[in-house]
């Protein structure tokens, strides 16, 4: 790892805290908890005479209901498991993940995974291998996406739901909170949180990923440590994918403007994410238009995708933020929702947002 960042040394009595968060979704949490428990079981009753056999595991639900809500699905295993249950009633994911940070001071490493993913065998144990190998601020896995009802060929065809993969042990500058093993001890000396004004329009974990590599930390790829994410027959539609593209093209512009250090570089990430945004939207539309001259569904995906979140990107570029994640007292408040957006090319990305609260700086990201 580069920079003056310690890691946690491999010593006895390291402690792993599995942390997912939750909101509203009690059918999967209730699927995803033996399955976690599986791993975290597994770690805690390693073979004696294994270096595993020094690591204490847990795991952690964050709430980030209103109210308790999800606290009678925790609690009807926590009896006799390693699992505890923790209410978190500020809305936003950033300020989930916040707690998760502040629940686990004291354990030693860090793993983020959601609720509605499933780790596939040998998970925990690759992250862990990989962390001791790589002594990297974080290590992130793949996401692999399985589908819970029929999926519209269209969407097929375009490939939505496939994710870049890398060589383990590959550097990435940017991770997602849904697959992700952190050093806590690296993460305190860093100085790096989530930041919570991103926390109902994604993006919070794109500002983490860039903090932490201004500041001297690095992210490793683990290939091995795989989950599955069960899509829900709501999110197979071209309006959700396309809006999809839209949000990430949105928060990935604002989180690079919002970790600018001055105001000439907030200049040139404006620009930049403007003018990357403005070509891909136009080469997109023309993409589409291509696609459905020729009968292709696969080229007019791809290019209702890109003009999507070229779009997203146009948007960000000039503080405006598209709040994916708002509930109903926030879209109130100020910010965007769906149907206050407009629709690119494909029938249902928003092109069009408010300035939210956030304003400038950028809002959060999932």
């Amino acid at each position: 790892m580069t920079g003056p960042v310690t890691p946690s040394a491999r010593a006895e009595g390291r402690k792993v805290s599995v942390v997912t968060l939750t909101f509203r979704r009690p059918d999967d949490l209730r699927d995803a908890l033996p399955a976690l428990l599986e791993h975290v079981e597994r770690l805690g009753g390693a073979s004696a005479s294994s270096d595993a056999a020094r690591d204490v595991a847990e795991l952690v639900v964050v709430d980030n209901d209103t109210v308790p809500s999800a606290r009678e699905v925790v609690e009807a295993y926590a009896a006799d498991r390693p699992v505890r249950y923790v209410h978190e009633p500020r809305p936003g994911i950033a300020a989930a993940r916040n707690r998760g940070l502040d629940a686990c001071a004291g354990s030693d490493l860090l793993v983020f995974v959601d609720d509605d993913e499933r780790p596939r065998e040998g998970w925990l144990a690759a992250l862990l291998a990989t962390f001791d190998r790589t002594r990297a601020t974080g290590v992130v896995g793949p996401v692999v996406s399985v589908f819970d009802g029929p999926v519209d060929p269209w969407i097929a065809a375009g490939r939505f739901f496939d994710r870049l993969r890398h060589p383990t042990g590959t550097r990435v500058p940017v991770v997602a909170t849904n697959n992700l093993l952190l050093d806590l001890a690296a993460v305190r000396a860093l100085g790096v949180r989530f930041d919570e004004r991103f926390g109902l329009s994604g993006g919070s974990d794109t500002v983490f990923s860039l903090e932490v590599g201004r500041r001297g930390g690095s992210f490793v790829w683990c290939d091995e440590a795989v989950v599955e994410d069960v899509v829900p027959p709501s999110r197979l539609t071209r309006r959700w994918v396309l809006r999809r593209a839209f949000r990430s093209g949105n928060s990935g512009t604002r989180a690079a403007v919002h970790v600018a250090r001055s105001t000439g570089e907030r200049l040139v990430a404006r620009g930049r994410g403007g003018a990357r945004g403005a070509v891909r939207a136009l080469g997109g539309a023309l993409q589409y238009l291509a696609g459905t001259l020729a009968r292709s569904a696969a080229r007019q995906a791809r290019g209702a995708r890109t003009a999507a979140r070229g779009a997203g990107m146009v948007v960000g570029a000039l503080g405006l933020t598209y709040a994916e994640y708002a509930r109903p007292a926030e879209v109130a408040s100020g910010e965007v929702d769906d149907a206050q957006a407009g629709a690119a090319p494909g029938g249902g990305a928003p092109v069009g947002a408010r300035r939210g609260a956030a304003g400038t700086s950028g809002a959060s990201s999932r």
